[in-house]
């Protein structure tokens, strides 16, 4: 078996990284730049992902940058399978938001179900969208995601939708995940599923390293919870608001067409595709996500 790569490690554990929610679920946080920056730009993750899928973009924000780990996910800890839902996670950066940056302006990005937090927040406290100074929305989906098959067609698209619930059967039975530990294992479907034409070997692994920190429990029902996402209507919200959805023109998990439908529905947002790049654009595009995020602040 390959050997396992060391997880990434933005900064030293301290208890100024622990946030606890209001129902006692402790999330891992990591907050770096002055603290009293007159804007904060605050990353938001995907699904079995962790804050350092954002090591490539963060360091290169001015300003402070508060990142954090979702529920069942990285250092944060487990969370229930009724707890473990993209409206708990926008409860979670609301109340994140309340605790750790009580004023001045912020600049939310979301990758994935990470953009799906920031569609959640809006929809379910809207006043903080008065402290947003801007909005990027990074390979993610308004909604349209059950029953997806990858773009695989006929019977091959059936056979993944029977093998994928057969899969999640397994690992809601996992006490610990030894499976998802072994890296070496997850590795190729990674590449195939979440990245687009000649990534970075490193970045396939240190994503197979996320993954397999990921807690079975929740990707198990935060895959429920994704499917159950739709919050077209919610973005209205963002009006006034200058924002840019960003997306992966090799994507399979959210394609492209998610993401005009995004812009289309935020009359201020700026759409960029990026041909050939697939899902993990803070990674495959780190340089061009960086730059849009840097526009807005």
């Amino acid at each position: 078996m390959a050997p396992l790569v060391p997880p990434r490690v933005s900064a030293p554990w301290a208890p100024d990284h622990r946030f606890v929610a209001s129902d006692g679920t402790a999330l891992h946080v990591v907050d770096s730049g002055p603290r009293d920056a007159g804007v904060t730009t605050v990353l938001v993750h995907g699904w079995t992902l962790d804050h350092t899928s954002w090591d490539e973009v963060a360091p290169a924000l001015p300003g402070r940058v508060l990142r954090y780990d979702h529920r069942g996910h990285g250092g944060s800890a487990a969370s229930s399978a009724e707890t473990s839902t993209i409206e708990r996670c926008a409860d979670d950066l609301a109340e994140l938001l309340a605790a750790r940056v009580p004023t001045g302006r912020v600049v939310l990005a979301g990758h994935s179900m990470g953009g799906m937090t920031i569609m959640a927040l809006a929809e379910r406290h809207p006043a903080l969208l008065d402290r947003v100074a801007g909005v990027v929305l990074v390979a993610t989906s308004s909604g349209g995601l059950s029953g997806s098959t990858l773009g695989l067609p006929g019977v091959w698209g059936h056979a993944f939708l029977a093998g994928e619930r057969a899969s999640n059967r397994q690992l809601a039975r996992l006490r610990r995940p030894q499976l998802l530990q072994r890296t070496g294992v997850l590795r190729p479907g990674l590449r195939w599923l979440l990245f687009g034409r000649q990534p970075l070997w490193r970045d396939v692994a240190s994503t197979a390293v996320m993954v397999g920190r990921c807690n079975p429990v929740a990707m198990v029902a935060f895959r429920g919870s994704l499917d159950a996402h739709d919050r077209v209507r919610s973005l209205k919200r963002f009006a006034g608001i200058p924002a840019v959805v960003l997306a992966g023109g090799a994507d399979r998990l959210t394609p492209a067409g998610h993401a005009r439908t995004i812009a289309d529905e935020m009359t201020d947002a700026e759409l960029v595709v990026y041909p050939g790049a697939g899902h993990m654009l803070p990674l495959e595009r780190s340089t061009e996500v960086t730059a849009h995020i840097v526009a807005l602040l």
